[in-house]
């Protein structure tokens, strides 16, 4: 007798809609793409299979329904037809639409904070990622405690956004939900209290800081992974990558080799158009790493038909953070590889004469040599700091310091004596300051469950590598 095989959970049928409130909608983008980014927010959870979507016209919002009459017949012969058993609305709906339309239609109901919040649950690895994710979950439910269309159910689930009702069975009334955020904000403080112990850390050490920042898909993670050799993950998905990474390389010197300024490199979690208040609140402990930076790399997809707007997007969100205009800033015109060779030469002649843009491909590696040769001078035009001589000599057999210097990359040469290596330096006083201090540091030794906040081993970049 055959044994049984286990079947894996059919995915749930999605149909997405995005309110198109006409000239009172306020937005930067067109109902059209503005559609197609909903439906590639829906198509980034794995157990969504999108069967159909359209734009709704939305001159006059119902307060009840959302909907007119009209459209909402309309409407329910589509999920009629495609046999959805979800719909995803592109746009806040009130608790009581919500209940009434899951009426109306008899399918479940998700607006885009719960599908963004789907999103960041699924891809949050990190301890302090998954917090944060319940965090903002906890405080988009409190408002949303309603009765639903079962007894199981009395509120909307968390986490189980896209399942049946009474499947998630989560606190039932506002002061459980309350007393489960002050738990998690506790734990949640003790994570952060981590970070700013390594951010203090870093800030010891004579390594600028440079942030990647962006539009979600941009190709922020190609980017890293091109300068750094890391293996962050870098799909076309919208918040393929979710929890920061950083990593400390070399910047190519005058030979070429890997042994110019020295720098941290952070690649943060992609932005998106109408982000929840309440991810951006949760995060921000995350995204204060941007505002650490002495220099941020605003990567763009170019080759995007509203690029521009997706641009603003993120000034909005870097101004919520409380980014001054002033902190410098080089956009990256990111996926030239996209776009017709004339295209691709215009950008690489306006770059040329812009410092503050640099068109490039992350994927190919086109344009990153004169971008890492501008990231270079501007961060010695922010940091100001001059470099002077020096000469010190080392014992044999103080391996760690010799180290240090190599990876500061301010040895300019060196060679052996009785009293050991005598070495001509050419550093700032951030950097000698830094150096004498090791004199006296103690090694500690922290056992941590994120071990991308450390600064780790020197490494370098090859603009053509496809490895």
């Amino acid at each position: 007798m055959a044994e049984a095989q286990p079947t894996a959970a059919r995915p749930t049928r999605a149909f997405v809609i995005h309110p198109d409130l006409g000239e009172r909608r306020g937005q930067r983008r067109s109902p059209e793409l503005a559609q197609e980014e909903a439906v590639a927010l829906a198509r980034a959870l794995p157990a969504i299979e999108v069967v159909g979507g359209m734009v709704a016209k939305l001159r006059n919002p119902s307060p009840g329904m959302l909907f007119s009459s009209g459209k909402l017949d309309e409407i329910g012969a589509a999920l009629t037809e495609t046999e959805a058993e979800l719909v995803l609305i592109d746009g806040p709906v009130s608790p009581v639409q919500q209940r009434n339309l899951e009426k109306h239609w008899d399918v479940k109901i998700l607006d885009r904070t719960g599908l963004i919040l789907e999103i960041f649950a699924d891809r949050a690895r990190t301890r302090e990622g998954v917090l944060q994710v319940e965090l903002a979950a906890l405080a988009w439910q409190r408002t949303r405690l309603v009765r639903a269309w079962t007894h199981l159910e009395r509120q909307r689930g968390g986490f189980g956004f896209v399942g049946g009702p009474g499947e998630t069975q989560i606190e039932s009334d506002r002061r459980a939900i309350d007393d489960q955020m002050v738990r998690l904000r506790r734990q949640l403080e003790r994570v952060t209290r981590t970070r700013t112990l390594h951010r203090a850390a870093r800030a010891r050490v004579p390594y600028p800081i440079v942030a990647l920042v962006g539009y979600t898909n941009a190709g922020k993670s190609t980017l890293f992974n091109r300068l750094t050799g890391a293996d962050v993950v870098a799909q076309d998905m919208l918040f393929a990558t979710l929890d920061p990474t950083m990593r400390a390389i070399n910047l190519p010197g005058a030979d070429g080799e890997a042994r110019g300024r020295r720098i941290i490199l952070s690649d943060t979690v992609g932005f998106i158009s109408d982000l929840p208040h309440e991810l951006v609140a949760a995060f921000r402990a995350t995204l204060e790493e941007v505002l650490e930076a002495d220099l941020i790399l605003h990567v763009r997809d170019i080759s995007h038909p509203e690029t521009e707007e997706q641009a603003a997007d993120v000034g909005d969100i870097l101004g919520s953070l409380g980014v001054d205009e002033d902190v410098p800033l080089i956009e990256v015109w990111n996926k030239i590889d996209a776009l017709s060779p004339d295209i691709r030469a215009a950008l690489r002649r306006t770059d040329a004469r812009r410092a503050d843009v640099q068109a490039v491909s992350a994927l190919t590696g086109e344009g990153l040599p004169d971008l890492v040769a501008a990231l270079d001078a501007r961060l010695a035009q922010v940091l100001d700091e001059p470099r002077h001589a020096a000469e010190v000599t080392i014992p044999h057999d103080d391996g760690r310091r010799r180290a240090w210097l190599h990876q500061a990359g301010v040895v300019e040469r060196e060679e052996p004596t009785d009293e050991g290596q005598r070495m001509q330096l050419r550093w700032t006083d951030r950097q000698k300051a830094a150096f004498e201090a090791l004199d006296g540091a103690t090694s500690q030794h922290e056992d941590e469950d994120e071990d991308e906040d450390n600064i780790p081993s020197p490494g370098g970049w090859d603009p053509l590598s496809r490895d």
